[in-house]
C-alpha cells in the first residue's frame, strides 16, 4: 500500500484566500533645503522664542529621520513581496551581478512501501533447532501401484519422504518414489492428507516434482550444495520403513561427487553421507545446520558381493544439481537443458602415452548441432573450456550443464597436432516432464514407491 503525502515545513502556515499580504506603503521623503546664510546683525530675540525655535528645529529634524526611516523600512518590504510573489516593479533595481543568490532545493515525491522478507541463515543451529524448523516442511508419501502378473492385477502400497518447496503446494521427491503408481497421498506433520498429482520428472536425476491443492504449507530453505566440505554436519527428516514417520537422523558430508551407479537409473553423481538412510528416507531432504534443504536423500549401500556387513552408506542428490529441471517443469511445463550437441569419453591411457593430451574427447556430433555449427568433428580433444583446463567427459559435461542458454563457450581443442579454438553457442534441449511410463515388470515391483535402489558394493 503506497501513501502519498507532501512535506512541508513546520512553520509554514496556510494563508485564507479572501485575505490579501498587506504591503508597506513609501512615505514621500521631505525635500532638503541648505539653510542661506544670513550675514546680517541677528535682531535681539526674547530667549522664550529662541526656545521654541531650538525645539522647533528639533522636530524638523526628527521628522526628516523617521521620513529617512520609513523609506527604507516602506523600500525593504516592497522588496520582500516582490521575493514571495515574484513580480518586479519598474523602479525596482535588479541585484547586482557580482551578488551570488544561495537557494535550497527541497524534494517531493511519492513514497512506496516494499515488504521484504529476510531469511537469516546464518546462524548455526543445533539438530533440534534445525528439526524444530523443518519438520513441518517434510512430508510422507505413500503410492498405490497395479502391477499385472500373468492377467491377475495386484494392488500394493509403497512409501517414501518428500519436502515442502512452496507454500502454494510444489513438493519434490525422488522419481523411483513415485514411479509407476496408480495414485499418490501426500501426509504432513499436522496429519492433513492431500491427493498429489504428478507434475513432472526427470529419471536420469531420480527427481519428480508433485502437486497438491493446499495454500499455507511451510515450504524449506534451500542451500548451496557447491558450498558444503567433507566433514560438514547434515541431518536428514523422513520416513523410515514408511512406519517410524517424521524421524531424523545425523552425520557428516563423508565425500562429494561420488560417481554411483543405481539400479535402472545409470550413474549420477552423489553426496556420501553417514547418516542413517533407510527404505522409505527416499525423496526427503538432506539439511546442513543453517537449516538449508542441500540434498535429496535417495540411495544407500545395502549389500555387497563379499557380504560384509555395511553401515550409514547413504548418498544424497545435490541440490544444485537438480533446480533447474525443477524450475523448468514448473514454469515451462517441460525440461529445459543447455545443448552442446556431442556425445565424449575420456582420452585412454593408452592414447596420452601416444601423445593425446587429456581432455574430453568427441565420439559423435548431432547433425544441426551448436556442435557441427561451431565446426567441431568427431576425433576432437577438448582441454579447455573458458580457460578452465578440462581432464575428462566429465568436467565438459558439467560446463555445458551450468550454462544457460545463449552462453558462449570458448573451447581449446587438440586436432591432428595442433590446437585450434572454437566458440559454441549454447542452445536449449526439450524435453517431456511427463514420458509414458513403462508398464511395470512383477520382478521391479519390490524397487520401487520409495524404496532404495540396491547398489552393489565395490
Amino acid at each position: 500500500m503506497n501513501d502519498f503525502f507532501t512535506y512541508e515545513p513546520d512553520n509554514f502556515h496556510e494563508q485564507p484566500a479572501e485575505e490579501s499580504v498587506p504591503t508597506a506603503a513609501v512615505p514621500p521623503q521631505a525635500e532638503y533645503i541648505p539653510p542661506v546664510p544670513d550675514y546680517s546683525e541677528p535682531a535681539p530675540q526674547k530667549p522664550k522664542k529662541q526656545k521654541k525655535q531650538r525645539l522647533g528645529l528639533k522636530i524638523t529634524a526628527l521628522a526628516l529621520c523617521c521620513s529617512l526611516l520609513g523609506g527604507m523600512l516602506g523600500a525593504g518590504g516592497v522588496l520582500l513581496l516582490q521575493q514571495l510573489t515574484g513580480e518586479k516593479t519598474e523602479d525596482t533595481a535588479e541585484p547586482p551581478e557580482s551578488e551570488e543568490m544561495t537557494a535550497i532545493l527541497q524534494g517531493i515525491r511519492d513514497t512506496a512501501v516494499i515488504e521484504t522478507v529476510s531469511i537469516e541463515t546464518g546462524k548455526e543451529m543445533t539438530a533440534a533447532e534445525v528439526y524444530a524448523a523443518n519438520v513441518r516442511s517434510t512430508v510422507g508419501i505413500t503410492t498405490s501401484i497395479t502391477t499385472n502378473y500373468w492377467g491377475f492385477e495386484t494392488t500394493s502400497a509403497a512409501a517414501g519422504s518428500g519436502f515442502v518447496l512452496t507454500e502454494d503446494g510444489y513438493i519434490i521427491t525422488n522419481y523411483h518414489v513415485v514411479q509407476n503408481s496408480d495414485s499418490i497421498t501426500v501426509s504432513t506433520y499436522d496429519g492433513e492428507t492431500y491427493e498429489a498429482e504428478l507434475i513432472g520428472y526427470y529419471e536420469s536425476l531420480d527427481t519428480a516434482v508433485l502437486k497438491v491443492e493446499a495454500e499455507g504449507l511451510s515450504p524449506v530453505i534451500l542451500g548451496n550444495s557447491d558450498n558444503l566440505n567433507v566433514g560438514d554436519s547434515v541431518v536428514a527428516i523422513g520416513n523410515p520403513l514408511g512406519e517410524l514417520t517424521f524421524s531424523l537422523t545425523m552425520g557428516t558430508i563423508s565425500a562429494k561427487d561420488r560417481a554411483i551407479t543405481l539400479s535402472g537409473t545409470g550413474t549420477m553423481d552423489l553426496l556420501q553421507t553417514d547418516c542413517a538412510i533407510n527404505s522409505g528416507n527416499s525423496g526427503g531432504a538432506l539439511f546442513n545446520l543453517y537449516g538449508e534443504v542441500i540434498g535429496i536423500t535417495n540411495a544407500k549401500y545395502s549389500s555387497s558381493s563379499s557380504g560384509a556387513s555395511i553401515d550409514n552408506i547413504g548418498f544424497a542428490i545435490p541440490i544444485n544439481n537438480v533446480m533447474g529441471i525443477v524450475e523448468s517443469i514448473i514454469e515451462k511445463g517441460y525440461i529445459s537443458k543447455p545443448y552442446m550437441g556431442v556425445t565424449v569419453t575420456d582420452v585412454s591411457a593408452e592414447a596420452q602415452a601416444y601423445g593425446i593430451p587429456q581432455g574430453a574427447a568427441i565420439q559423435s556430433v548431432v547433425a544441426e548441432s551448436p556442435a557441427e555449427k561451431a565446426g567441431l568433428q568427431q576425433g576432437d580433444v577438448v582441454t579447455a573450456a573458458n580457460g578452465a583446463a578440462i581432464t575428462g567427459s566429465k568436467d565438459l559435461v558439467s560446463v555445458v550443464g551450468a550454462c544457460k542458454v545463449g552462453d558462449e563457450l570458448k573451447l581449446d581443442v587438440y586436432r591432428q597436432g595442433e590446437t585450434i579454438h572454437i566458440t559454441v553457442v549454447i542452445e536449449e534441449s526439450i524435453q517431456s516432464a511427463l514420458p509414458p511410463q513403462e508398464e511395470q515388470q512383477p520382478q521391479q515391483q519390490q524397487q520401487s514407491g520409495g524404496l532404495f535402489p540396491w547398489i552393489p558394493f565395490g
